[in-house]
Protein backbone atom coordinates (compact mmCIF):
# COMPACT_ATOMS: atom_id res chain seq x y z
CA UNK A 1 0.00 0.00 0.00
CA UNK A 2 1.09 3.68 -0.71
CA UNK A 3 2.60 5.22 2.54
CA UNK A 4 1.54 8.73 3.24
CA UNK A 5 4.75 10.05 1.70
CA UNK A 6 4.46 8.47 -1.45
CA UNK A 7 1.05 10.03 -1.24
CA UNK A 8 2.15 13.59 -0.82
CA UNK A 9 4.84 12.79 -3.15
CA UNK A 10 2.17 12.54 -5.61
CA UNK A 11 -0.38 15.25 -4.66
CA UNK A 12 2.99 17.03 -4.27
CA UNK A 13 1.96 20.11 -7.19
CA UNK A 14 -0.98 18.31 -8.52
CA UNK A 15 -2.31 21.05 -11.16
CA UNK A 16 0.52 20.83 -13.10
CA UNK A 17 1.03 17.32 -13.20
CA UNK A 18 -3.05 16.94 -14.30
CA UNK A 19 -2.14 20.00 -16.65
CA UNK A 20 0.47 17.76 -18.53
CA UNK A 21 -1.52 14.74 -18.54
CA UNK A 22 -4.37 16.58 -20.04
CA UNK A 23 -1.92 17.80 -22.81
CA UNK A 24 -0.81 14.66 -23.34
CA UNK A 25 -3.29 13.33 -23.77
CA UNK A 26 -4.91 15.91 -26.50
CA UNK A 27 -1.49 15.53 -28.16
CA UNK A 28 -2.30 11.60 -28.52
CA UNK A 29 -5.74 12.51 -30.33
CA UNK A 30 -4.59 15.13 -32.39
CA UNK A 31 -1.59 12.88 -33.58
CA UNK A 32 -4.38 10.18 -34.40
CA UNK A 33 -6.77 12.25 -35.74
CA UNK A 34 -4.42 13.28 -38.01
CA UNK A 35 -3.27 9.81 -39.22
CA UNK A 36 -6.66 9.20 -39.92
CA UNK A 37 -7.62 8.96 -44.21
CA UNK A 38 -10.60 10.60 -45.25
CA UNK A 39 -12.00 8.35 -48.55
CA UNK A 40 -15.10 9.92 -50.88
CA UNK A 41 -17.26 8.42 -53.40
CA UNK A 42 -21.09 8.62 -54.61
CA UNK A 43 -23.65 6.46 -54.37
CA UNK A 44 -26.97 5.72 -55.86
CA UNK A 45 -29.79 7.20 -53.23
CA UNK A 46 -32.75 4.58 -52.98
CA UNK A 47 -36.17 5.89 -52.43
CA UNK A 48 -38.65 3.82 -50.40
CA UNK A 49 -42.34 4.75 -50.89
CA UNK A 50 -45.74 2.78 -49.99
CA UNK A 51 -48.59 2.83 -52.55
CA UNK A 52 -50.49 5.65 -51.90
CA UNK A 53 -47.67 8.49 -52.42
CA UNK A 54 -44.85 9.17 -54.69
CA UNK A 55 -42.00 11.91 -55.26
CA UNK A 56 -43.72 14.77 -57.34
CA UNK A 57 -40.75 16.91 -57.75
CA UNK A 58 -36.69 15.77 -59.28
CA UNK A 59 -34.49 15.10 -56.25
CA UNK A 60 -30.58 14.23 -56.23
CA UNK A 61 -30.33 10.33 -57.30
CA UNK A 62 -27.11 9.92 -56.15
CA UNK A 63 -25.27 11.31 -52.53
CA UNK A 64 -21.40 11.47 -51.71
CA UNK A 65 -20.13 9.55 -48.67
CA UNK A 66 -17.15 10.70 -47.22
CA UNK A 67 -15.33 7.92 -44.94
CA UNK A 68 -13.27 8.64 -42.35
CA UNK A 69 -10.97 6.36 -40.26
CA UNK A 70 -7.57 4.08 -40.70
CA UNK A 71 -6.48 4.07 -44.05
CA UNK A 72 -5.72 0.56 -44.28
CA UNK A 73 -9.64 0.16 -42.99
CA UNK A 74 -11.57 2.55 -45.21
CA UNK A 75 -9.63 1.46 -48.31
CA UNK A 76 -10.84 -2.35 -47.73
CA UNK A 77 -14.43 -0.74 -48.18
CA UNK A 78 -16.48 -1.73 -51.40
CA UNK A 79 -18.45 1.25 -52.47
CA UNK A 80 -21.45 -1.15 -52.97
CA UNK A 81 -21.36 -1.99 -48.91
CA UNK A 82 -22.39 1.29 -48.17
CA UNK A 83 -26.05 2.53 -48.98
CA UNK A 84 -27.93 5.76 -49.21
CA UNK A 85 -31.67 5.67 -49.11
CA UNK A 86 -34.49 7.62 -47.91
CA UNK A 87 -37.70 6.25 -46.16
CA UNK A 88 -41.02 8.17 -47.45
CA UNK A 89 -43.42 5.09 -46.00
CA UNK A 90 -43.78 7.26 -43.04
CA UNK A 91 -45.31 10.11 -44.54
CA UNK A 92 -49.23 9.39 -45.15
CA UNK A 93 -49.79 13.17 -46.20
CA UNK A 94 -48.89 14.82 -49.64
CA UNK A 95 -47.16 18.20 -49.58
CA UNK A 96 -43.48 19.17 -49.16
CA UNK A 97 -41.36 17.35 -46.44
CA UNK A 98 -37.78 17.46 -45.34
CA UNK A 99 -36.66 13.43 -45.40
CA UNK A 100 -33.17 12.90 -43.77
CA UNK A 101 -30.50 10.56 -45.82
CA UNK A 102 -30.03 7.57 -43.79
CA UNK A 103 -26.91 5.58 -44.41
CA UNK A 104 -26.58 1.81 -43.73
CA UNK A 105 -23.17 -0.72 -43.62
CA UNK A 106 -22.79 -4.06 -45.07
CA UNK A 107 -20.57 -6.31 -45.81
CA UNK A 108 -17.13 -5.27 -45.58
CA UNK A 109 -18.52 -2.21 -43.92
CA UNK A 110 -19.19 -4.00 -40.52
CA UNK A 111 -17.12 -3.73 -37.90
CA UNK A 112 -14.71 -1.48 -39.05
CA UNK A 113 -13.66 0.97 -36.16
CA UNK A 114 -12.81 3.63 -36.00
CA UNK A 115 -15.21 4.51 -38.94
CA UNK A 116 -16.90 7.96 -39.38
CA UNK A 117 -19.24 8.45 -42.44
CA UNK A 118 -21.12 11.51 -43.80
CA UNK A 119 -23.92 11.97 -46.36
CA UNK A 120 -23.93 15.41 -48.39
CA UNK A 121 -26.68 16.33 -48.89
CA UNK A 122 -27.78 14.85 -45.63
CA UNK A 123 -31.30 15.98 -46.56
CA UNK A 124 -33.55 16.02 -49.26
CA UNK A 125 -36.98 18.04 -49.91
CA UNK A 126 -39.70 16.08 -51.17
CA UNK A 127 -42.80 17.08 -53.07
CA UNK A 128 -45.22 14.02 -52.10
CA UNK A 129 -48.19 13.56 -54.50
CA UNK A 130 -50.83 10.91 -54.48
CA UNK A 131 -49.76 7.79 -56.79
CA UNK A 132 -51.91 7.16 -60.09
CA UNK A 133 -52.17 5.27 -63.15
CA UNK A 134 -53.39 6.36 -66.52
CA UNK A 135 -53.33 4.41 -70.22
CA UNK A 136 -51.83 6.36 -72.97
CA UNK A 137 -51.60 5.69 -76.56
CA UNK A 138 -48.14 5.06 -78.46
CA UNK A 139 -47.13 6.52 -81.62
CA UNK A 140 -44.05 5.39 -83.79
CA UNK A 141 -41.22 7.77 -84.93
CA UNK A 142 -40.17 6.64 -88.17
CA UNK A 143 -37.31 8.02 -90.12
CA UNK A 144 -35.10 7.21 -93.42
CA UNK A 145 -36.70 6.53 -96.48
CA UNK A 146 -37.07 2.65 -98.21
CA UNK A 147 -34.77 1.75 -101.12
CA UNK A 148 -35.99 2.93 -104.45
CA UNK A 149 -38.97 1.16 -105.66
CA UNK A 150 -40.02 0.04 -102.53
CA UNK A 151 -42.68 1.41 -100.08
CA UNK A 152 -43.72 1.16 -96.36
CA UNK A 153 -47.34 -0.49 -97.30
CA UNK A 154 -48.08 -1.10 -93.61
CA UNK A 155 -47.20 -1.39 -90.12
CA UNK A 156 -48.28 -1.92 -86.41
CA UNK A 157 -46.79 -1.80 -82.70
CA UNK A 158 -47.78 -4.22 -80.07
CA UNK A 159 -48.66 -3.16 -77.55
CA UNK A 160 -50.18 -0.05 -78.82
CA UNK A 161 -50.73 1.69 -75.59
CA UNK A 162 -49.30 1.25 -72.32
CA UNK A 163 -50.11 1.91 -68.43
CA UNK A 164 -47.78 4.06 -66.45
CA UNK A 165 -47.64 5.28 -62.84
CA UNK A 166 -46.36 8.38 -60.95
CA UNK A 167 -47.77 11.56 -59.36
CA UNK A 168 -51.24 12.74 -60.58
CA UNK A 169 -50.17 16.38 -60.98
CA UNK A 170 -47.68 15.06 -63.68
CA UNK A 171 -50.12 12.22 -65.53
CA UNK A 172 -52.53 14.49 -65.71
CA UNK A 173 -50.88 16.70 -68.61
CA UNK A 174 -49.36 13.19 -69.97
CA UNK A 175 -51.50 12.67 -73.20
CA UNK A 176 -48.95 10.13 -75.05
CA UNK A 177 -45.75 8.32 -75.16
CA UNK A 178 -43.48 7.78 -78.27
CA UNK A 179 -41.41 5.39 -79.52
CA UNK A 180 -37.02 5.44 -80.20
CA UNK A 181 -36.83 5.96 -84.04
CA UNK A 182 -37.03 2.97 -86.06
CA UNK A 183 -35.04 3.65 -89.31
CA UNK A 184 -36.74 2.45 -92.48
CA UNK A 185 -33.29 3.02 -94.24
CA UNK A 186 -32.30 -0.05 -96.72
CA UNK A 187 -35.21 -2.10 -95.80
CA UNK A 188 -36.34 -3.99 -98.78
CA UNK A 189 -38.96 -6.44 -96.90
CA UNK A 190 -40.57 -7.15 -94.00
CA UNK A 191 -39.63 -6.78 -91.14
CA UNK A 192 -40.04 -6.86 -87.21
CA UNK A 193 -37.65 -4.91 -84.22
CA UNK A 194 -37.76 -4.31 -80.66
CA UNK A 195 -37.95 -0.53 -80.05
CA UNK A 196 -37.76 1.02 -76.25
CA UNK A 197 -40.29 3.73 -75.58
CA UNK A 198 -39.16 7.20 -74.54
CA UNK A 199 -39.60 8.11 -71.17
CA UNK A 200 -37.76 11.54 -70.09
CA UNK A 201 -39.42 11.74 -66.62
CA UNK A 202 -37.83 9.31 -64.46
CA UNK A 203 -41.04 10.30 -61.93
CA UNK A 204 -43.18 8.21 -64.07
CA UNK A 205 -42.80 4.85 -64.03
CA UNK A 206 -44.20 2.25 -67.52
CA UNK A 207 -45.77 -1.13 -66.70
CA UNK A 208 -44.07 -3.70 -68.51
CA UNK A 209 -40.43 -3.99 -70.03
CA UNK A 210 -40.95 -0.50 -71.49
CA UNK A 211 -40.25 -1.81 -74.97
CA UNK A 212 -42.72 -2.73 -77.88
CA UNK A 213 -42.66 -5.23 -81.04
CA UNK A 214 -42.57 -2.92 -84.48
CA UNK A 215 -43.94 -4.79 -87.30
CA UNK A 216 -43.35 -3.65 -90.92
CA UNK A 217 -44.44 -4.42 -94.27
CA UNK A 218 -42.28 -3.65 -97.06
CA UNK A 219 -44.06 -4.16 -100.53
CA UNK A 220 -43.15 -3.21 -103.81
CA UNK A 221 -43.49 0.52 -104.69
CA UNK A 222 -46.79 0.99 -106.77
CA UNK A 223 -46.62 3.54 -109.67
CA UNK A 224 -49.05 4.47 -112.52
CA UNK A 225 -48.22 4.59 -116.59
CA UNK A 226 -50.30 6.07 -119.39
CA UNK A 227 -49.96 4.63 -122.66
CA UNK A 228 -51.55 6.20 -125.51
CA UNK A 229 -52.09 5.56 -129.37
CA UNK A 230 -52.68 2.12 -128.94
CA UNK A 231 -53.90 -0.14 -132.12
CA UNK A 232 -56.98 -1.71 -131.74
CA UNK A 233 -57.31 -4.97 -134.20
CA UNK A 234 -60.10 -7.24 -135.08
CA UNK A 235 -60.01 -10.65 -133.65
CA UNK A 236 -62.36 -13.69 -135.06
CA UNK A 237 -63.63 -11.73 -137.95
CA UNK A 238 -65.54 -13.87 -140.19
CA UNK A 239 -63.64 -13.84 -143.97
CA UNK A 240 -66.15 -12.58 -146.11
CA UNK A 241 -66.52 -9.33 -144.03
CA UNK A 242 -64.09 -6.53 -143.09
CA UNK A 243 -64.10 -4.54 -140.58
CA UNK A 244 -63.96 -0.74 -140.09
CA UNK A 245 -63.70 1.17 -136.24
CA UNK A 246 -62.74 4.68 -138.58
CA UNK A 247 -59.19 4.62 -137.22
CA UNK A 248 -59.31 4.73 -133.41
CA UNK A 249 -56.67 4.37 -130.85
CA UNK A 250 -56.69 3.72 -127.72
CA UNK A 251 -55.30 4.83 -124.10
CA UNK A 252 -54.59 3.02 -121.29
CA UNK A 253 -53.75 4.00 -117.37
CA UNK A 254 -52.09 1.28 -115.51
CA UNK A 255 -50.17 0.59 -112.05
CA UNK A 256 -47.57 -2.14 -111.43
CA UNK A 257 -43.73 -2.15 -110.24
CA UNK A 258 -41.90 0.78 -111.01
CA UNK A 259 -39.68 -1.81 -113.28
CA UNK A 260 -42.46 -3.70 -114.60
CA UNK A 261 -44.21 -0.74 -115.74
CA UNK A 262 -40.72 0.83 -117.02
CA UNK A 263 -40.53 -2.27 -119.25
CA UNK A 264 -43.74 -2.90 -120.58
CA UNK A 265 -44.23 -2.20 -124.26
CA UNK A 266 -47.89 -3.01 -125.57
CA UNK A 267 -47.76 -6.24 -127.63
CA UNK A 268 -49.80 -6.75 -131.15
CA UNK A 269 -53.13 -7.12 -129.96
CA UNK A 270 -52.87 -5.42 -126.73
CA UNK A 271 -56.30 -3.64 -127.38
CA UNK A 272 -58.92 -5.73 -129.38
CA UNK A 273 -62.39 -6.59 -130.14
CA UNK A 274 -64.15 -10.54 -130.68
CA UNK A 275 -66.05 -10.04 -133.85
CA UNK A 276 -66.32 -13.82 -133.69
CA UNK A 277 -70.07 -13.11 -133.27
CA UNK A 278 -71.14 -10.90 -136.49
CA UNK A 279 -72.66 -12.65 -138.81
CA UNK A 280 -74.18 -10.05 -140.76
CA UNK A 281 -72.72 -6.31 -142.11
CA UNK A 282 -74.29 -3.28 -140.50
CA UNK A 283 -73.22 -1.23 -137.69
CA UNK A 284 -72.28 -2.90 -133.74
CA UNK A 285 -71.09 -1.47 -130.70
CA UNK A 286 -68.60 -3.36 -129.25
CA UNK A 287 -66.60 -3.79 -126.21
CA UNK A 288 -62.60 -3.21 -126.31
CA UNK A 289 -60.94 -5.76 -124.31
CA UNK A 290 -57.39 -5.36 -122.77
CA UNK A 291 -55.26 -8.32 -122.54
CA UNK A 292 -53.34 -7.26 -119.49
CA UNK A 293 -50.63 -9.43 -118.28
CA UNK A 294 -50.11 -10.12 -114.52
CA UNK A 295 -48.33 -7.97 -112.74
CA UNK A 296 -50.08 -5.00 -113.73
CA UNK A 297 -53.62 -3.43 -113.17
CA UNK A 298 -55.88 -1.54 -115.27
CA UNK A 299 -56.94 1.62 -113.65
CA UNK A 300 -59.24 2.97 -116.81
CA UNK A 301 -59.10 2.76 -120.32
CA UNK A 302 -60.36 4.81 -123.71
CA UNK A 303 -62.61 3.84 -124.86
CA UNK A 304 -64.31 0.87 -123.14
CA UNK A 305 -66.05 0.67 -126.39
CA UNK A 306 -66.16 1.35 -130.25
CA UNK A 307 -68.95 1.32 -132.73
CA UNK A 308 -68.05 -0.94 -135.72
CA UNK A 309 -68.91 -0.83 -139.58
CA UNK A 310 -69.15 -4.54 -141.25
CA UNK A 311 -69.58 -4.48 -144.73
CA UNK A 312 -69.53 -7.81 -146.55
CA UNK A 313 -66.39 -8.30 -149.33
CA UNK A 314 -67.28 -8.46 -152.56
CA UNK A 315 -65.15 -9.68 -155.88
Amino acid sequence: MLNKKMIAKIAENWPAKALSVAIAIILFVFHWMNTLTTRHFSIPLTVQIGTEFVPANSFPRTVRIALRGDDDNIKSIAEADITAFVDLNRYHTGGWHRVPVQIQKTGSALGVEPLEITVNPPEISVLLDINDSKTVPLIVNMTGRTPSGFDLADFSISPNEITVTGPFSILESITEFHTETVNLHGKSGDFTETVNIINTNSLVNIRGGGTVEFSGIILPSVQVRTIENIPVIFTGLDRRFSADAGGRTGSVRIEGEQRRLDLFRPPQGFLSIDCSGLTDAGTYTLPVRVNLPDGLRLIRQDPEEINLTVTLITD
